[in-house]
């Protein structure tokens, strides 16, 4: 008897390339698979307002980054001894004013410049609620302000894909060439409550789907659906049943790479997985002869890789083998 019922995503007619420039957007799982790339040597952009969880803030900071926005004191408020922004997660909040706008600031310089050559914006949207303060402005975090400040609402489908399309149209004027990848991610928000949590994935699911048939270069990978649908099991979850674990990370990480990484990346993936481990590689003796001749090996095969691959960037491992 079948008691797994595995899902094979379709392959992208246009897959992702270690010469491409990717920017990612959206909740944690977007760190998650942003980490494993940058750690096989793609160029990547992760979360340049922190992490974002709803349509309506995500679009407001692609929209900023297009506009190349510099925020100014009126942006920020003070609160739990921080100045803080509404559109940007707590790792930008500061004691001081000056160094909170200066993280901001230059953040959003570096989104602006990047997003000007990307090649792909990779989006992670993770729930169609939305908290607005009491003057109807949507945050993008709360900050641990008491939750009377906000009024609470699960956005329709109809507003998510307005939002989607006015996002895609903008940032086809700003760059021609973009390809933008949707995926829900498959991090459950109980929080709201289980049947909310379904009819947010749900709106999302929907909006994306109208949102990405009206632009030809849009894709979508289903990370939401290999976990809940193909793996559907709690033990594929962290202790909290909420976030998936380390298995179901890498099983969906190998689901992307399969559908959405061309083959010739898929090869040098290989290699550079040999390289990394032998970096992180701890010697009994680091002054033996034939740990010199290990660290000498693979600094061999590194400049050999960056000869063959001129545009990525080894020179954080090629100096490590130096030493």
């Amino acid at each position: 008897m079948e008691f797994h019922l595995e899902f094979f995503p379709k392959p992208f007619s246009n897959p992702i390339k270690h010469s491409d420039q990717l920017l990612l957007v959206g909740s944690c799982f977007t760190e998650q698979i942003g980490n494993k790339l940058a750690q096989h040597k793609f160029s990547t952009l992760d979360n340049p307002n922190g992490i974002l969880f709803n349509p309506a803030s995500i679009t407001k900071a692609l929209a900023s980054y297009i506009s190349n926005k510099q925020y100014t004191e009126s942006d920020l408020f003070y609160q739990n001894e921080c100045f803080n922004s509404w559109e940007h997660h707590s790792r930008f909040s500061h004691p001081d004013k000056e160094a909170c706008l200066q993280g901001i600031n230059d953040s959003q310089q570096r989104a602006h410049e990047f997003l000007k050559k990307a090649d792909w914006l990779i989006l992670t949207l993770g729930s169609a609620f939305v908290y607005a303060l009491n003057d109807h402005s949507v945050v993008a975090n709360c900050h641990k302000v008491p939750t009377d400040k906000f009024n609470k609402r699960l956005l329709s489908v109809a507003e998510t894909v307005a939002m989607l399309l006015q996002m895609q149209e903008a940032l086809a004027k700003f760059n021609p060439g973009l390809k933008i990848m949707y995926t829900i991610s498959p991090v459950r928000h109980l929080r709201d409550g289980f049947i909310e949590n379904n009819r947010s994935k749900s709106t999302l699911i929907q909006a994306v789907h109208q949102a990405f048939a009206e632009y030809e270069q849009t894709y979508y990978f289903p990370a939401y659906e290999l976990i809940i649908d193909d793996l559907r099991d709690y033990r594929f979850f962290a202790e909290d049943m909420v976030h998936p674990n380390y298995a179901a990370t890498n099983y969906v990480w190998e689901k992307f790479v399969g559908a959405c990484i061309e083959e010739q990346s898929q090869q040098l993936m290989k290699e550079i997985s040999v390289i990394m481990s032998a970096r992180n590689h701890k010697p009994f003796h680091p002054t033996s002869a034939q740990h010199k001749k290990f660290m000498q090996t693979n600094l061999d095969k590194l400049n050999q890789l960056a000869g063959l691959y001129p545009y990525i960037n080894f020179e954080e491992e090629k100096n490590y083998f130096i030493q």
